[in-house]
């Protein structure tokens, strides 16, 4: 695993890697931030007094932070590039059910001013290309979009930086000490997804 984050050029790595994958999500920017977070945790514990020590292991505070900022830079992005071609986008999202009821539920909550959507979809597999896409395409106001999409990042962000930390310290710099957080991370991706496509409760009528 150290070969993956044996130099400085792993936050470009990781930068690069999350700003795309709002375009591309095959793009596996979690398990970076999570690999490059378990091997600064592991050699955190390596530099204990007697331990072997060697090779280049990055710092968590600037991965966090180029993690989270990389991720509002991709919202940005989707967003205004949806922004700019919404007519064309609308067009593709009116021919799929599926990204017509997200489109539609996206709206009405950040209408409400109820952004945890927003938060929910940055874990989901490809959720937050569909919300920063949606939310372009549909002519949200970037005020009312850009505030939860940075509270996305930021959590998304230190989830993904703190998995990697525990498993840097519980199991050391190993495939199994980045494993398991990457596990964890698709599991967490795994309950958001599930917690957005819920139906909504039907209103309460009165008596």
């Amino acid at each position: 695993m150290q070969a993956l984050t044996s130099g400085p050029w792993i936050y470009a790595a990781v930068m690069t890697s999350i700003l795309l994958d709002v375009l591309l999500p095959v793009l596996p920017s979690g398990i970076l931030v999570v690999t490059a977070a378990t091997a600064s945790s592991a050699a955190s514990v390596a530099a204990a007094p007697g331990a072997a020590t060697g090779g280049y292991a990055p710092s968590l505070l600037p991965l966090l932070l180029c993690a989270a900022t990389a991720s509002v830079l991709g919202d940005l992005l989707a967003y205004r590039l949806a922004r700019s071609g919404g007519s064309r986008l609308a067009r593709a999202v009116a021919r799929s059910r599926r990204l017509t009821a997200a489109q539609e539920r996206l709206g009405e909550t950040l209408a409400r001013g109820g952004g945890l959507l927003v938060v929910l979809a940055r874990f989901a597999p490809a959720g937050r290309s569909v919300v920063s896409l949606g939310a372009g395409a549909t002519g949200r106001r970037l005020q009312d979009f850009l505030p939860w999409s940075a509270l996305a990042a930021a959590s998304w962000a230190t989830y993904s930086v703190g998995l990697g930390w525990l498993g840097g310290r519980w199991l050391g710099a190993t495939w199994l000490g980045a494993c398991v957080p990457v596990l964890a991370l698709f599991l967490a991706g795994g309950v958001a997804a599930y917690v957005i496509r819920r139906p909504a409760a039907a209103p309460a009528t009165a008596a």
